[in-house]
């Protein structure tokens, strides 16, 4: 069983004390790795492939919102998601402008669910 179950409820203060351990921790281990092995010490194989990490963490928090519905990949023109968010890259690959492209898949997404 997850949680609590008895015993005194969890306090605002020991909440915020998690929640600041975490930050703390997620910090030190990602600042270990510029503190601890400079970036001019890394093989060169692997420091070209550090250039794929962000898109690919991108990739992996966005896709399956934008073609997930109801537990199933759902890939077809009545996916308004998927559809807005294929118009907001195209901006994005052709503008390179953020706002735009936030502007474009919002205004896009809200046209497909309303007309």
């Amino acid at each position: 069983m997850y949680g609590r179950t008895e015993g005194l409820p969890v306090s605002g203060a020991e909440i915020w004390l998690i929640i600041l351990g975490g930050m703390v921790v997620t910090y030190l281990t990602r600042l270990s790795f510029t503190v601890l092995v400079p970036p001019s010490r890394l093989p060169p194989a692997f420091s070209r492939g550090l250039v794929y990490i962000p898109p690919a963490v991108l990739a992996a928090i966005v896709l399956p919102e934008l073609l997930i519905i109801d537990g199933q990949i759902t890939i077809a023109p009545s996916n308004f998601k998927m559809v807005a968010g294929f118009l907001a890259a195209l901006v994005a690959w052709r503008y390179k402008s953020v706002w735009l492209t936030i502007a474009v898949g919002m205004l896009a997404l809200w046209l497909l669910a309303n007309l």
